[in-house]
């Protein structure tokens, strides 16, 4: 297990446990994450595509259970593609595995051609004025380190036009195009049933049929449930790696990867008929004993998960039992109604589960009410964090710099001109 050492001061007079312990306590709550999970999660997913190459989406620090970590764990585990949202993620994570593939899904700006080759990354195109852009520093530099272009087929987001799309085929069939993948993104991949999917899936093999010899992309974590046609060459799972369900119609087939704690800082009782937390909306029914809880919607807790007088709210773990929170969430505190353990059963100082022992992403997130993507990403920076399994996770003091063999062959020069000429034919 490790953990980070930013967070964890080291002493020479204690072992490695008894600094982990001593530093834990300082904490109000721990976020482990198990990487062990996220791997047998990537293998499930990779054995669901075959053929198809398995790629590991890894943006907003892996979905918040950390990008280096994951990374890391993933490469040594055979991943060799993966995609993040912006060029300093691509930094970040470039430091931590050198060799594999990392798309950028933002895109490419005017002054960012520089950016992409010193880390070797690859942005996803999906307008023609980036194309044009990108193709100016391509010219100027000699770099050839690839690019993606992303086809909108019905998200009405990013991408090219299928249009666009059609009048490039020219440009890609002429050769050394320098575009290694070409990609579109599903909408409702979570809906087995949804007439989209197969809407989209005809416009996506019809135009990338014509971008001949590039590998092809379409499915997501949902998507690559949806069967082999939606698999193509290569898939791109996100939040089913960290165990969301792929497949809100039918049992989650991931496993659990993040168990989140949070430690008891008092206990109290109040009586029968007196309320608890802002606003006086839960009124305790009979003597009442609460539990504060160091955790609030300051560290990713939802205010939703609220209870009142008249709805129930989220529940968390005390001494093996789900209890109910009582009252409204605040920034940095909680409040569980512990009445129905028996006594003794905790006291001040003991940790609770919030995600764990059976309370899934999945179920937060509808206490949330919004998806479990959310609830991770949202899962804030006060929790020590500490990383199980992988076989793969050494404490990082500070970023690594990437191997010889991710650096450009040689510096590109200035960059391209604000203008840049029409598309070549």
């Amino acid at each position: 297990m490790a953990s980070d050492p930013k967070m964890i001061p080291q002493s020479g007079l204690l072992s490695a446990e008894a600094n982990q312990a001593a530093a834990l306590a300082a904490f109000g709550g721990v976020l482990t994450v198990d990487l062990d999970a996220i791997i047998a999660n990537w293998r499930k997913l990779e054995k669901t595509a075959v053929p198809a190459e398995c790629s590991a989406v890894i943006k907003a620090d892996a979905y918040g259970c950390g990008a280096e970590q994951v990374a890391r764990a993933l490469s040594k585990a055979g991943c060799k593609t993966f995609f993040v949202a912006t060029i300093e993620e691509a930094r970040k994570v470039r430091a931590a595995v050198p060799e594999p593939t990392i798309y950028v899904l933002g895109g490419y700006f005017q002054n960012t051609g520089e950016h992409y080759a010193q880390i070797n990354c690859r942005p996803v195109i999906g307008d023609l004025n980036e194309l044009a852009e990108w193709d100016v520093f391509c010219r100027r530099t000699g770099w050839n380190g690839g690019a993606a272009i992303h086809i909108d087929t019905g998200m009405n987001r990013l991408g090219l036009t299928l249009q666009e799309a059609q009048a490039i085929i020219p440009r890609i069939n002429a050769g050394d195009h320098g575009i290694t993948l070409v990609m579109s993104h599903l909408v409702s991949a979570e809906q087995l049933n949804s007439p989209v999917n197969a809407k989209q899936l005809a416009a996506f093999r019809g135009i990338a049929s014509e971008f001949s010899g590039v590998p092809a992309a379409l499915a997501n974590s949902s998507g690559i449930f949806l069967g082999a046609p939606f698999q193509f060459d290569l898939v791109r799972p996100g939040a089913a790696l960290y165990g969301v369900n792929p497949t809100p119609e039918a049992d989650n087939p991931m496993q659990p990867v993040v168990d989140l704690k949070a430690r008891i800082v008092q206990i109290r009782n109040v009586e029968r008929g007196e309320s608890v937390g802002y606003g006086g909306t839960w009124t305790a029914r009979r003597p009442t004993k609460l539990a504060l809880i160091a955790v609030g919607y300051a560290d990713g807790y939802f205010r939703a998960a609220s209870s009142n007088d008249g709805t129930r709210g989220a529940e968390v773990i005390v001494a093996g039992k789900r209890c109910p929170v009582a009252g409204r969430v605040s920034m940095d505190l909680i409040a569980i109604d512990i009445t129905d353990l028996p006594p003794n059963a905790v006291r001040r100082g003991h940790m609770v589960t919030l995600l764990g022992e059976g309370i899934t992403v999945d179920e937060l997130a509808h206490h949330f009410g919004t998806i479990g993507y959310e609830v991770l990403t949202s899962l804030g920076h006060r929790y020590a964090r500490v990383y199980k399994g992988g076989n793969v996770v050494e404490p990082l003091t500070k970023p690594e710099p990437a191997s010889s063999a991710a650096q450009p062959p040689s510096p590109p020069p200035a960059e391209e001109p604000a203008a840049p000429p029409p598309l070549p034919g």
